[in-house]
């Protein structure tokens, strides 16, 4: 029990078994002190000042191995699974959500190219931390609706020349590469929507954008740590063969290992469903870090605070809400974890991944929301951490698929259509 002298400090999270294994229990104490001890610090100078994630601390996720969590060791990664990758995010995100999202503009992507001899010495960098990206995905008019992306790209000769605008592209100028989604041609009658959709890689020099694209950033409420672009393309040249293709780089890789046509293509599929998957898993991940940061600061806080001569966490009340919001982490962690497992054992999860994606952010929106309550009027200052982890919280339910686009995936996999739909 804490004396007049001493506040005492919630402990973080254990891995029980069954997950549970040596390597992993090292690997979280490595992430959760370098987080803490690291990450923090910086995230408490820089995120007031919407600073961005300094070159020192970059170069510190790659020495210890964060932007290859999920790169084969015989690339130079650390050759571990979804759930070490997703264990570490929480880990970051306890400190600051940007360094939690900045390793998922690793992890091989932009690696997904035609040629092998490239395509692992692209992964080769991204283990190093030295091929980190960006991706234009949404548009102006085509954000959950991607399907409805207008950016074109024509091919000239060797080259695709891309014309057109994207929006919300996180850390479009400090990346190596854009990975971007254009047109290449109209859906033709009896076709989906999708179809004549490419993702094109294209290389470029950090801190800079090459000749025909140019933009500008996005002023957001938070998600600070790096800046989020409007670009424009206009003419911007692209090699015919940077096309990225997440499920012909596994077949290719498949085929290389010796397996039969069919089981190549089915690999390929996997790969690019795993791909999506992740994201949505990665994001719940991230989403129960910021929700832990929330409660671990406002246990501090109770015990910290005193009104009518007692520390306000001795009020039933504010412990009862403490308690509703651990049982939610713990509900939305234990989640993440199972389908983060059932990816690595290679299972399909469409709709397990939309599932967590959905109930995790939204959990820790309320989670956040609650802590602010706690914090009372000290709350809702730039003195308290909790704003950042409210602020950040919020746009986990927006992102990589509005809480709606989740709520569709999962519908559709469960209640068919009538004809009249």
């Amino acid at each position: 029990m804490a004396t007049a002298d001493e506040t005492w400090q919630p402990e973080p999270p254990a891995l029980l078994p069954p997950w549970h294994t040596p390597e992993r229990e090292k690997l979280q104490e490595q992430a959760r002190r370098f987080a803490m001890d690291e990450v923090l610090p910086v995230a408490n100078e820089l995120d007031p000042q919407k600073g961005e994630i300094p070159e020192s601390l970059l170069a510190r996720l790659a020495e210890l191995g964060y932007f290859g969590i999920t790169v084969p060791a015989e690339q130079g990664g650390l050759g571990l699974g979804v759930f070490e990758y997703c264990m570490v995010s929480e880990e970051l995100a306890r400190a600051w959500m940007s360094t939690a999202s900045i390793l998922a503009r690793s992890q091989g992507l932009g690696t997904a190219v035609a040629d092998a001899d490239r395509r692992h010495e692209l992964l080769a960098r991204s283990a190093r931390g030295e091929w980190i990206g960006a991706i234009a995905l949404s548009e102006p008019d085509a954000g959950s609706d991607l399907a409805g992306v207008s950016t074109r790209a024509v091919l000239d000769g060797d080259e695709w020349v891309v014309t057109g605008r994207k929006r919300w592209c996180g850390n479009a100028k400090a990346a190596d590469f854009i990975q971007v989604l254009v047109r290449e041609r109209d859906p033709e009658d009896g076709e989906s929507r999708s179809a004549g959709l490419l993702n094109l890689l294209l290389e470029k020099e950090r801190g800079k954008f090459p000749e025909g694209l140019s933009g500008h950033p996005i002023d957001k409420i938070g998600y600070h740590g790096f800046l989020t672009w409007d670009l424009t393309f206009d003419g911007v040249r692209i090699p015919k063969d940077n096309v990225i293709d997440e499920a012909r780089a596994a077949r290719e890789e498949s085929e290389e290992e010796g397996l039969d046509t069919a089981a190549a293509k089915q690999a390929g599929f996997a790969e690019a469903q795993k791909f999506l998957n992740t994201a949505r898993v990665h994001t719940a991940a991230r989403a129960v870090g910021l929700a832990r940061a929330a409660l671990e600061d406002s246990i501090v806080y109770l015990q910290e605070r005193e009104q009518f001569g007692h520390p306000i966490g001795d009020f039933q009340a504010l412990r009862f809400a403490v308690a509703e919001m651990a049982a939610q982490i713990e509900q939305s962690r234990a989640f993440y974890r199972q389908v983060a497992h059932l990816l690595d054992l290679g299972l399909p999860v469409h709709k397990e991944a939309s599932m967590v994606k959905l109930e995790a952010t939204e959990m820790s929106v309320r989670v956040t929301n609650q802590a602010m309550q706690l914090h009372g009027g000290n709350g809702y200052t730039t003195e308290r951490q909790v704003e950042r982890h409210w602020r950040d919280a919020r746009l986990t339910t927006i992102f990589e698929g509005t809480s709606e686009i989740q709520k569709r995936i999962i519908s559709d996999r469960l209640l068919p259509r009538s004809p009249l739909a």
